[in-house]
């Protein structure tokens, strides 16, 4: 018998808990073409804003060490183009599909949100209150506790299918955050958005990136991330979405292993577009070679010192 690898999240359930990170696939069409995206748990869209946004002007990535720097400024069509124009495709997945929300102030959430709750194809919104690549919103609403409730809480009371919240790293504790979202109606947690940096040109002695500073991505957040999760698990009772610098099979093993429910792929899809349907393959692969039944036997089961 094959490995079962569906996972239940606030009571909606995925076919495996293989997604992607927002902002790495644009709407999926470009994804389409690698392979169908009916292999996906879901798909996770980018941050959809109530107004088009044209982001930061280039150069808004740049390569690092074990990973990259971004600043793109969530670049978007706007929720009205993005409902008429992104959502005849998506209709035609069969996939969970899951729309990232952001915005600069708390009533543009909760707009986008309202406009969401029409579409019956979006299965789930994922509130991006800790984008560290713009200059109002983002971080602002999940750094600060009483912020992020009043956030979450007033999203739930214009969106009825579930909410999750997408914790940032850059705070003093994340766990505080988490109960704060969790008290103010979250239905789940992404663990984590990317860390602040930075990266210079020593030629021209000028960042690399036009904003200046941008998200730091890909394995190099790994160590940071698992630790996050694992806190974040062993305080709330809430499903946790992990997400930073997963690039194979075993990198999502751990993140189960630390509490993860599901896991996001992101800068590695720029590197191996098709990582998703490979770490199917290798999950399974795993789960038999430990003779696991379920992908839920190995969430939360790290054994400590």
């Amino acid at each position: 018998m094959s490995p079962d690898l569906r996972v239940n999240i606030a009571g909606v359930e995925f076919e495996n808990p293989i997604m992607t990170a927002s902002g790495c696939c644009g709407y999926g069409e470009e994804l389409a073409t690698v392979f169908p995206l009916a292999k996906l748990g879901a798909l996770v869209t980018k941050s959809i804003t109530l107004n088009p946004r044209l982001g930061h002007p280039p150069p808004r990535t740049a390569e690092t060490a074990s990973g990259m720097l971004n600043a793109i400024g969530l670049a978007n069509v706007g929720v009205d183009r993005f409902i008429t124009e992104k959502i005849p495709f998506l209709e035609k997945q069969k996939t969970k599909i899951i729309v990232n929300v952001a915005g600069a102030r708390l009533a543009e959430y909760v707009e986008v949100c309202r406009r969401l709750a029409d579409v019956e194809r979006v299965d789930m919104v994922e509130v991006n209150i800790s984008c560290p690549n713009v200059d109002e919103g983002g971080m602002e609403f999940g750094s600060d506790p009483t912020l992020t409730e009043k956030s979450i809480a007033a999203v739930k009371s214009v969106f009825p299918r579930p909410v999750i919240a997408k914790l940032s790293p850059n705070v003093t504790s994340i766990t505080e955050i988490a109960m704060a979202a969790q008290q103010g109606g979250a239905d789940a947690f992404s663990v984590i958005n990317s860390l602040v940096g930075t990266t210079i040109d020593v030629d021209t002695w000028q960042p690399r990136l036009t904003n200046n500073k941008g998200g730091l991505t890909g394995p190099a957040i790994k160590p940071v991330a698992l630790a996050m999760v694992n806190a974040v698990y062993e305080k709330c009772r809430l499903p946790i979405i992990g997400i930073g610098g997963i690039a194979c099979a075993s990198d999502a093993v751990e993140f189960f292993l630390c509490g993860a429910t599901a896991i996001q792929i992101g800068t590695s899809l720029f590197v191996e577009p098709d990582l998703p349907v490979k770490m199917i393959r290798g999950l399974k692969e795993y789960l038999k070679k430990k003779k696991q039944g379920s992908i839920r036997d190995l969430i939360g089961k790290v054994r400590k010192y």
